[in-house]
């Protein structure tokens, strides 16, 4: 039902866009969570409709952008600026129910998302 994609091997200071395809879920919010490996699942941004408030991880504020293109289905994540740190595997999600919207289904509780995409490998390395 979530399909993220766009990761890969990029440099310091480099730009990279993530993309979520929803299909068969018809839900208020999509958040972005990622994980590096021996660290727990974090939050990093969340998109609502209609009205597209946005929340941020302060982690990333200033250097990461959600959007999202509701005809398409699509919840995008630009991030530039890329820091090594920003390594991990990153996740679209979409919250247990689909109504809530990023206000209430904060990114700072994961256990609000129920339902999961796959996940990109983001790797920020010189």
């Amino acid at each position: 039902q979530l399909q993220a994609s766009g990761g890969g091997l990029v440099q310091p200071g480099s730009s990279l866009r993530l993309s979520c395809v929803v299909s068969t879920l018809d839900a208020v919010a999509i958040g972005w969570f990622r994980q590096a490996p021996g660290k727990e699942r974090e939050g990093v941004s969340c998109i609502s409709r209609p009205d597209m408030t946005t929340t941020y991880a302060d982690s990333v504020k200033g250097r990461f952008t959600v959007s999202r293109d509701n005809a398409k289905n699509t919840i995008f994540l630009q991030m530039s600026d890329l820091k090594p740190e920003d390594t991990a595997v990153y996740y679209c999600a979409a919250p247990r129910a689909p109504l809530l919207g990023c206000k209430v289904a904060t990114i700072n509780t994961p256990a609000w998302y129920g339902y999961w995409g796959q996940g990109t490998q983001v790797t920020v390395s010189s």
